[in-house]
């Protein structure tokens, strides 16, 4: 099964940034590169995969009752 390839306002709806700041968000993480893309002639397209993996590696787990919060920044 292929990837579907997002263009960067379908992006940004996938991210949940579209009410707040449009396409500023997911260019911003491509123009940092960080996050994959691919060019298709003069336009930019974002596979799902790569938003979906980039959603996951950047969710904040919660933490468990009774663990310690001494030292650590929120």
């Amino acid at each position: 099964m292929t990837d579907r390839l997002l263009n960067v306002a379908e992006a940004a709806v996938l991210l949940g940034t579209w009410k707040e700041s449009g396409e500023r968000f997911p260019r911003r993480l491509i123009e940092e590169r960080r996050i994959s893309y691919v060019k298709v002639g003069r336009y930019v397209r974002i596979k799902e995969s790569v938003v979906q993996a980039y959603i996951e590696a950047n969710t904040v787990q919660p933490r468990r009752r009774g663990v310690a919060l001494r030292g650590v920044a929120a």
